[in-house]
């Protein structure tokens, strides 16, 4: 599996690296351990051992591995914005829920170990502002939707709603549960469509 970042040079020194390259050569790393082996792979003697630094330099950029580990969710989330940023502007609210909802199934579907990065407990977002900043940007661009749908702000309770359908689906995606214990496997997409249309009956029921 690839990592979520750009790959890192081909060969690299000791010496190669001005102050930002190192620290991209160190995400990238870290990106790829995640990607190939979750949260427990990424280390950062590892980091530095692909960077071909010595074991004291990702601590220059990092104070901890959760540091550096804050700083992957916070480029997922911002993936995560410019895949909601993409989709089609003219959309309906209620298209534009349902495109939301199967790109934030999409981005766990490709991005497995990094959703579950920015999604699990082993970051504790408060310690962290840049990475709280991006998950509230995400966030505020779905209740913007919800928003939409003609819910009055702040919508808080349906926002998460709509939230919890989609991360529901994926949850049931990446632990294989769509075609377990089941008679007949059921595609993903088409459960999204049926959520978001659940979610948005009871949104118009009185």
């Amino acid at each position: 599996m690839n990592s979520t970042l750009r790959s890192p040079p081909a060969r690299a020194t000791r010496t190669a690296y001005h102050h930002g390259e190192l620290r991209q050569t160190l995400l990238d790393a870290a990106a790829d351990l995640l990607a190939n082996g979750g949260i427990d792979a990424v280390g950062m003697r590892e980091i530095a051992r692909r960077a071909s630094v010595s074991h004291a330099a990702p601590y220059r950029h990092y104070a901890s591995r959760e540091a550096l580990l804050a700083d992957l969710a916070a480029i997922g989330f911002e993936q995560l914005a410019a895949r909601f940023a993409a989709l089609p502007p003219l959309a309906t609210p209620d298209r534009r829920l349902v495109d939301m909802a199967r790109a934030y199934v999409d981005f766990a579907r490709q991005q497995p170990q990094l959703w579950r990065l920015m999604f699990g407990n082993a970051l504790d977002k408060l310690e962290y502002p840049a990475l709280l900043e991006a998950s509230r940007l995400v966030l505020a661009t779905l209740r913007a939707t919800v928003e939409a749908l003609g819910v009055p702000a702040p919508a808080t309770h349906q926002t998460l709603a709509a939230w919890a359908f989609a991360h529901g689906v994926a949850r049931l995606v990446l632990d294989h549960r769509l075609d377990a214990h089941l008679d007949t496997p059921i595609d993903a997409d088409a459960l999204v469509q049926e959520a978001a249309r659940i979610f948005l009956r009871g949104l118009r029921t009185p």
